[in-house]
């Protein structure tokens, strides 16, 4: 090995402190936008669908309050601000996302006909229902 100093990477004219900031942030933003994604508030960035599975997002919020409590004291006043209104700002999305029906049950009842059109099990539709049906194949 080598006893050669390596040397820092240039930052650019900022300081380390500073870097080590800006990565913090984007560290809690990156957290906050996976959580949110799962929660079904965002949709999908590759796909645009929307992605709903609350107990992955609740682990990416504990690990926000984790990152919380391990750095307290150790933050500056807009690091500590920025994790503090993110954490709130997911819990309230969380109770929304847990309290609200899921986006499958919506769908489930979008596609189900109202009760007065649907057709008992082994009777035979009327000529109204068929006068309805935009396409039937005839053999």
């Amino acid at each position: 090995m080598s006893d050669a100093i390596t040397p820092e990477p240039d930052l650019g004219g900022i300081s380390r402190n500073e870097m080590m900031s800006a990565l913090f942030a984007q560290l809690v933003m990156q957290q906050s936008n996976m959580a949110m994604l799962l929660m079904g508030k965002v949709p999908h960035p590759q796909t645009g669908e929307m992605v709903r599975d609350v107990e992955a997002a609740r682990l990416f919020i504990d690990q926000l309050e984790m990152l919380e409590a391990k750095t307290k004291g150790n933050l500056s006043k807009e690091e500590e601000r920025l994790l503090k209104q993110s954490l709130l700002s997911l819990r309230m999305a969380f109770v929304e996302a847990v309290e609200a029906p899921a986006p499958e049950a919506k769908k489930a009842e979008a596609a189900t006909p109202p009760a007065e059109n649907k057709i008992e099990a082994g009777t035979a539709p009327s000529a109204e229902d068929e006068s309805k049906k935009k396409f039937t194949k005839k053999y």
